[in-house]
C-alpha cells in the first residue's frame, strides 16, 4: 500500500517501513488543533486539505513536563498535537480487512507520545494487525475542570478532554480505517499504565459504546476496593473535586475568566511540580495520584468502577488485563540497595511506595492495614531489613494478582465476553544492563520491538517476544490470545484462583497461598469502594 489513501479530510501518503511490505503513515490529523477558543473543548473534526498530505513525520508532542520521559526523540511540543499514526501491511485490492489495534500511551496522564519508538507497529503489522498510535491532550490541557467549563459544555461536565480525544480517534478509526485495510468491526484498544487506565475508562464510557470490541489493560485493572487503584493510572476524580482544583489552578495563574485562561501561552499551563499531585486522596500510604486525570463527570464517565460494574452498564467487550512482577512497589532483590539509597528522591505522582527497611515496612503496614496489621505481619513476617524487603515485595505481588482476579469477577458479573488475565515475570534488559520485570518492561515484547539501540537482546528475549506479540495479535483478531504453537492460556474462571504467567514461564499459576488470598479478600471488603 504505497498509493495515497483516502480519509475524510483528504488524501494521505505514507512511506515504506523497514519491511517494504508495511506502509507507515505518521502524523495524520484526526481533529482540529485545540487552540484558541477550542482549548478545553471536545475535539472538532480535522480541517480538510487539498492534494496529498504526506504523512511521513510524527506530529508534535502534546504540551507536557519537559524532560519527564525520554520518549519524544527530540520532537517539538505544540497544542497542535492531535495526530495519529498507522502501520499496515494490507493490500487494498484483496478486499481482506484486518483486525485493528489502537494503542493508548501511558505516562500518568502527564507525559508521553504515540510516536515513542517502543510503539513502532511494524512487527504487529507483519502479524496481520493494522496498528494505530496517537497523541491525546495531557495534564491541564486534557483534564482541567472548572465550574465555568462545566457551565459552557452543555453537559454540566468538564475535565475529560483527553478521554474525548481518545474517543475521537476511535470515531476516526470507525470512519476511515477500512481505507488502510483495517476492519472497523474488529477494533482492540490497548494501553499500558495510564493507557490501561484509559482502556478501563473507555470501557465504562457510553460515548465509546460500539467503537471498539476488545480491550487490553497492561498495568492496571484493579478491584474497586483496592486502595492502590486510587493513585495508579486507574485513579479518577469527582467533578466537584476536579472543579475546585481547577479553580485554584486558574487563580494561581492569575486568570479570572476562561478567556484569560485560554489566552495564556501553553508554556504557562504545563503543570509544575507543585501542582502535579492530588494530596486530598486517601490511599492507605504516602502515594498520591497526579492532579490532572479523568473525572467521573456524569457524561463521559457516568459512574465509578463499583457502580458501573454493579449496574452492568460497562461496554461488553473481550478483555485481557494483567500486571508485572516488579511494579506496584515491588522491586527485584538486586535493586534493594539502590532503592534504599534513593529514598523519597525516586518518588513521582502516581508512583507506589517502596518499603525496604524493617521499620518502614512495619510502620507502613500499621497505617495501611490498621486493625488487620498484626494478621498481615504474621502472613508476611520479617525480622531484618532484607526480610522486610522480600515480605513487602511478596505482599505487593499478591495484592496485584488478587486485585485483578477480583476485578475480573466484578466485570464478568454482568458482561458476557471472556476475560484473560496475566502476570508478567520475565526480567527484561532495561537501563544499564540491569534486568527486571519492571513497570512497562513487557511493552517491547508485546510489540516485538527488540531494537538494538534500546538494550542488548538475547535469543531467549526474541523467543519470548515472538510468543507475546503472537498472543496480542491473536487477541486483536479473535478475542482469544491462543493460537498454533503458543502455550495454552485459559480464560479467567470464578472457580479457579489462578493467573496466566507470561514471560519467565508460560502457564497458569496460583494467585497466592490460601491464607493470604483470604486475607486480601477480607481487607478489600473492608475498604471504601471506588
Amino acid at each position: 500500500m504505497h498509493q495515497p489513501v483516502k480519509t475524510e479530510a483528504g488524501l494521505v501518503g505514507g512511506l515504506p517501513g523497514r519491511d517494504r511490505s508495511i506502509t507507515v503513515f505518521r502524523g495524520i490529523p484526526y481533529a482540529a488543533p485545540p487552540v484558541g477558543d477550542l482549548r478545553w473543548r471536545p475535539p472538532q473534526p480535522p480541517v480538510p486539505w487539498t492534494g496529498v498530505h504526506e504523512a511521513v513525520r510524527f506530529g508534535p508532542m502534546c504540551p507536557q513536563v519537559p524532560g519527564a520521559e525520554p520518549a519524544g526523540d527530540g520532537l517539538p511540543m505544540s497544542e497542535d498535537c492531535l495526530r495519529l499514526n498507522v502501520w499496515t501491511g494490507a493490500n487494498p485490492s484483496d478486499g481482506q480487512l484486518r483486525p485493528v489495534l489502537v494503542w493508548i500511551h501511558g505516562g500518568g496522564f502527564r507525559v508521553g507520545t504515540g510516536a515513542d519508538a517502543r510503539y513502532d507497529g511494524e512487527t504487529l503489522a507483519r502479524k496481520g494487525v493494522v496498528v494505530v498510535t496517537f497523541n491525546y491532550r495531557l495534564g491541564a490541557f486534557g483534564f482541567l475542570a472548572t465550574p465555568e467549563l462545566s457551565e459552557e459544555s452543555g453537559h454540566r461536565a468538564s475535565g475529560n478532554y483527553g478521554v474525548l480525544d481518545q474517543i475521537a480517534v476511535l470515531k476516526w478509526v470507525r470512519r476511515n480505517i477500512a481505507h488502510f485495510g483495517g476492519d472497523p468491526e474488529r477494533v482492540t484498544i490497548a494501553g499500558q499504565s495510564a493507557g490501561a487506565g484509559s482502556v478501563n475508562f473507555l470501557s465504562m464510557s457510553p460515548l465509546a459504546k460500539g467503537l471498539f470490541h476488545r480491550a487490553v489493560a497492561q498495568s492496571h485493572a484493579r478491584h474497586s476496593r483496592d486502595p492502590d487503584l486510587r493513585y495508579l493510572g486507574t485513579s479518577y476524580r469527582t467533578l466537584a473535586d476536579a472543579e475546585a482544583a481547577g479553580a485554584r489552578y486558574a487563580a494561581g495563574r492569575g486568570a479570572r475568566t476562561l478567556d484569560q485562561l485560554r489566552s495564556l501561552p501553553w508554556q504557562r499551563l504545563v503543570e509544575g511540580d507543585a501542582s502535579a499531585v492530588d494530596s486530598a486522596v486517601e490511599t492507605g500510604g504516602p502515594a498520591r495520584p497526579p492532579l490532572f486525570r479523568p473525572v467521573v463527570d456524569g457524561w463521559v464517565l457516568p459512574g465509578g468502577y463499583e457502580e458501573t460494574y454493579a449496574e452492568g452498564s460497562q461496554n461488553d467487550v473481550w478483555y485481557l488485563a494483567g500486571n508485572n512482577l516488579d511494579e506496584g512497589g515491588a522491586v527485584p532483590a538486586s535493586a534493594f540497595a539502590e532503592y534504599r539509597s534513593l529514598g523519597r528522591k525516586a518518588w513521582r505522582p502516581g508512583a507506589p511506595p517502596v518499603h525496604l527497611t524493617w521499620q518502614d515496612y512495619v510502620d507502613a503496614s500499621r497505617v495501611k492495614f490498621g486493625a488487620m496489621a498484626d494478621e498481615f505481619l504474621r502472613l508476611y513476617p520479617a525480622a531484618t531489613d532484607d526480610e522486610a524487603a522480600h515480605a513487602h515485595c511478596a505482599a505487593v505481588r499478591d495484592n496485584a494478582r488478587i486485585s485483578t482476579w477480583l476485578w475480573a469477577k466484578d466485570w464478568t458479573a454482568h458482561a458476557g465476553r471472556p476475560v484473560y488475565t496475566y502476570f508478567w515475570t520475565y526480567a527484561a534488559p532495561v537501563g544499564q544492563g540491569a534486568r527486571r520485570a519492571s513497570h512497562g518492561s513487557e511493552i517491547d515484547f508485546v510489540w516485538g520491538n527488540l531494537q538494538p539501540h534500546h538494550a542488548e537482546w538475547t535469543h531467549e528475549d526474541r523467543d519470548i517476544a515472538e510468543t507475546m506479540s503472537g498472543y496480542w495479535a491473536n487477541f486483536a483478531a479473535t478475542g482469544d490470545p491462543n493460537g498454533p504453537g503458543l502455550p495454552h492460556w485459559p480464560a479467567w474462571s470464578p472457580d479457579t484462583p489462578a493467573v496466566m504467567e507470561v514471560g519467565a514461564g508460560f502457564g497458569p499459576i496460583p494467585l497466592a497461598d490460601p491464607p493470604r488470598f483470604d486475607f486480601w479478600k477480607r481487607f478489600f471488603l473492608a475498604q471504601h469502594a471506588w
